[in-house]
């Protein structure tokens, strides 16, 4: 099992470019309804905006892609538009498992899948089988997932492991259990569609990630506007915790800088 370094404990290497990108794709619904069409008309579009965001990532030298889907508090919408959400991700899987197995995408589902028909669970475990032995990208569709709800699976499941321990946990011991354990911390959180709030999202893994937040719908988000998150990325002082005066200090400079 890989390891990734802790934002709490280590001090992660800092790129221009993001290792890891977590995105809730906000702003379906209200694409639609500006242009006057049913709601699944905006998840339909942004299913294709997630299509071209897997191309996008691969081009950009993204390793991580993340993307929340469906929440566990989605059940709470309306019957017909959560049916309808669970059809197209059927809809999906049958449809772009073989165009990521050959573009190298490793595709996982981490969430409660309990709660999902059989047929679509079924589909998910072919997919992720199918794309195992990629590497190029791996892609995370977060679906009936909550971060609460993963805090207390890992707990559970940590507790389960080792029985017989009482006390002395640590932080190192929880993260094996994490939906998210394979990958290492988000570098940068985006979320579109105007909102500002992380709704649930990966409370454990966000501690230290960089928030983008933008009013661009997720049916419009296209290579322009990741490529204007980056850019915002690759501004920002990554300091886990230190001063400035210490980034510094441990960026050589000078002449001899090349060759420190």
């Amino acid at each position: 099992m890989a390891v990734f370094a802790s934002s709490t404990r280590d001090l992660p290497s800092v790129e221009t470019v993001p290792c890891h990108l977590a995105i809730i794709m906000d702003g379906n619904g209200r694409w639609a309804k500006r242009r006057l069409l049913p709601r699944v008309a905006g998840h339909r579009k942004g299913v294709e905006t997630v299509r071209n965001l897997v191309k996008i990532s691969l081009k950009r030298g993204i390793r991580y892609l993340t993307l929340f889907a469906f929440s566990s508090e989605n059940w709470r919408r309306p019957p017909e538009e959560v049916s309808l959400l669970m059809q197209l991700f059927v809809h999906a899987l049958e449809r772009e498992v073989r165009r990521l197995k050959e573009h190298g995408v490793r595709l996982r589902v981490v969430g409660d899948l309990e709660r999902f028909d059989p047929k679509l669970r079924a589909l998910i475990e072919a997919a992720e089988a199918e794309t195992a032995h990629n590497d190029a990208l791996h892609l995370t569709i977060a679906a009936n997932y909550g971060g609460r709800w993963d805090i207390m699976q890992a707990v559970n499941r940590m507790l389960a492991a080792q029985p017989d321990k009482r006390a002395g946990w640590q932080e190192a011991d929880l993260e094996p259990y994490l939906a998210m354990h394979f990958a290492p911390e988000p570098d940068l959180f985006i979320r579109t569609g105007g909102e500002e709030r992380i709704s649930n999202f990966m409370l454990w893994q966000l501690a230290y990630t960089e928030f983008y937040f933008t009013k661009t719908l997720w049916p419009e988000f296209h290579a322009d506007s990741l490529d204007a998150a980056i850019m915002s990325y690759a501004h920002r002082e990554r300091r886990f915790g230190r001063t400035s005066e210490q980034l510094c200090q441990a960026i050589p400079s000078g002449p001899d800088a090349e060759h420190a």
